[in-house]
């Protein structure tokens, strides 16, 4: 059955998207640099609006959208989309979210053995002629505390695969953690409190809400050991950069990786100047292979939307 809807798509996404799409009889606008002024002309004239990061959907955007069914997010946060807007328009809002589960939990171990084993300060003295073998005295992630905030998708994977090195999970989530997870991992539930106080690591899988805004602030940041490092694959508002800043700067936590900023991008932000710091462009879903998955299950979701069995 052809859809024979319109649908715009506005950022750099997959191929595989377009495609599935059109071969369902979809009419696909494909402008991956549009404008929010040339959105602002064209968004009433399409079904399908959809986004990944780049674009921001205003309210001022959405209340154009007069034929809008969907806006379709190929990936997981949603606060680049206003969805009271959207849901005063009776626009489905949908997004993929199982599409960069792997991909952002391999970039925390990532992040973390970058930490433990200074690997980016390895290759940056290397290239500048410095052989600093005997100042590199690493950690091995074996053994170490690693308390996961937010147990959704991401945050389970991550589980499992840290597990597989032999680390100890200790998790928080504001909403109930599942029994079979925790046996599964060995996972401690622990209130925020104690697993800031408790973790080796600590990485942040939770979306930017107004509850979640800040919510690693100075005072948090005085929980964490001396020794603790904290990652950031999530969204950039939930860690107070300016406390994270003087954290690292006074030695009251050992390191930092973040792949989201408050402001992206983070070019210029005072953070990259410290040695005990690494950042990344948020590039957690980044992946050939997670790009491909969340286009397959963004189009099947339309499609599904469409037909009216989702």
């Amino acid at each position: 059955m052809s859809l024979n809807q319109s649908v715009l798509i506005c950022d750099h996404v997959n191929p595989t998207l377009k495609e599935i799409l059109e071969k369902n009889g979809l009419k696909v606008t494909y402008e991956p640099e549009i404008t929010p002024e040339q959105i602002a002309e064209k968004i009433g004239n399409f079904q399908v609006v959809v986004v990944r990061g780049r674009t921001k959907l205003s309210r001022e955007l959405i209340e154009k959208a007069d034929k809008c069914k969907i806006i379709a997010r190929v990936g997981v946060g949603l606060d680049n989309i206003d969805e009271e807007a959207a849901k005063e328009k009776n626009i489905r809002v949908i997004n993929a979210v199982e599409g960069a589960t792997t991909a952002v939990a391999e970039l925390v171990i990532g992040l973390m053995l970058s930490m433990a084993r200074e690997i980016t300060r390895a290759d940056r003295e290397i290239r500048n002629g410095n052989w600093i073998k005997k100042e590199l005295m690493g950690s091995e992630l074996k053994g170490k505390y690693l308390g996961i905030i937010g147990l959704g998708n991401i945050g389970k994977r991550l589980g499992r695969l840290t597990r597989a090195l032999n680390m100890n999970i200790i998790g928080y989530d504001v909403i109930p953690i599942d029994d079979e997870f925790s046996k599964e991992v060995g996972l401690m539930k622990a209130d925020l409190g104690t697993l800031l106080s408790s973790a080796d690591y600590v990485s942040l899988h939770v979306p930017l809400l107004d509850s979640t805004h800040h919510m690693i602030n100075a005072e948090k940041l005085k929980l964490m050991k001396n020794t603790a490092r904290i990652i950031n694959t999530s969204r950039g508002g939930v860690i107070d950069e300016e406390a994270l800043y003087n954290s690292l700067k006074e030695g009251n936590i050992a390191g930092a990786a973040l792949d989201v900023f408050e402001v992206e991008p983070a070019t210029g932000n005072r953070l990259t100047t410290l040695p005990n710091f690494i950042a990344t462009p948020h590039m957690g879903a980044q992946t050939k292979e997670a790009q491909l998955l969340a286009a397959n299950i963004i189009a099947e979701k339309i499609i599904q939307v469409l037909r009216g069995v989702l």
